[in-house]
């Protein structure tokens, strides 16, 4: 899957706050070895270099755009291409951070201890996902994918998903010395046309896009935006309400 920094960045600052908000959960932690599992484009990276300055930090990332538009800011973060879902430190991090990665990867159960394992005594994993799966915007995105006309296509297209929370708890409990977990729905107030499907098309709509050509594309987005429209109404301002629900969890091996 191709990523597009550009497009993911639109909405850069609603996107940002979950992951200062999970940052923000991490309080006085101390880390000297720390790892951006899916660091995207780099912006949270750099506000965990800002974090803890003196820390040697890496970010992973298997998007090569994704990598090179964050390269394109000189810092000391070592930043590299590899897969999460295979990744191994070699090292013992401090601080393995994943901000709206891990739930496009399959697995959990084998994923989560093997992330808590490569962490020192004391270290922590802090991951935030999206838990929206269960909303309008993507059930009727799903919906949509498997009608008659575009299952054969889409039908198989994966667009993420997470554990319930339960399970999180009984996965990483009797690995960890202390857990914390929680969700927050952010309701977003979104600008300009269509603002929903040009969020989506940053992320969820990634997998789909990749399987049609630019008319069936066009044409399988107009489908999508006449019944997004039916629910998410836009405003006399003109802005558009977008509620989001994210899953946190931070682990202390």
């Amino acid at each position: 899957m191709s990523w597009n920094p550009g497009q993911y960045l639109r909405f850069a600052d609603a996107r940002l706050r979950p992951a200062l908000d999970l940052l923000a959960r991490l309080g006085e932690a101390e880390a000297r070895r720390i790892v951006d599992l899916g660091c995207g484009a780099g912006n949270v990276t750099r506000l965990l270099a800002e974090r803890w300055p003196a820390a040697a930090i890496i970010g992973i990332d298997s998007d090569a755009a994704m990598l090179a538009r964050a390269a394109s800011t000189p810092s000391d973060i070592d930043w590299q291409r590899a897969d999460v879902a295979t990744w191994r430190a070699g090292f013992s991090p401090d601080l393995l951070f994943s901000n709206a990665v891990l739930h496009w990867l399959p697995d959990h159960h084998g994923l989560l201890p093997t992330l808590v394992g490569q962490l020192c005594p004391g270290g922590i994993l802090a991951v935030q996902m999206p838990a929206n799966f269960g909303e309008p915007a993507h059930q009727i995105l799903r919906q949509l994918a498997g009608e008659p006309h575009w299952n054969d296509a889409l039908g198989s297209v994966r667009m993420g998903s997470i554990l319930p929370p339960t399970d999180y708890e009984r996965l990483l409990r009797p690995l960890c010395r202390q857990m914390e977990l929680w969700e927050t729905t952010y309701w977003h107030v979104l600008s300009g046309e269509d603002p929903i499907v040009e969020w989506m098309k940053g992320t969820t709509l990634l997998p789909f896009m990749e399987r049609l050509d630019g008319a069936a594309a066009e044409r399988f987005l107009a489908a999508y935006r006449e019944r997004l429209a039916v629910v998410y109404r836009r405003s006399p301002d003109g802005t558009t309400l977008f509620p989001f629900k994210r899953l946190f969890f931070v682990a202390q091996r």
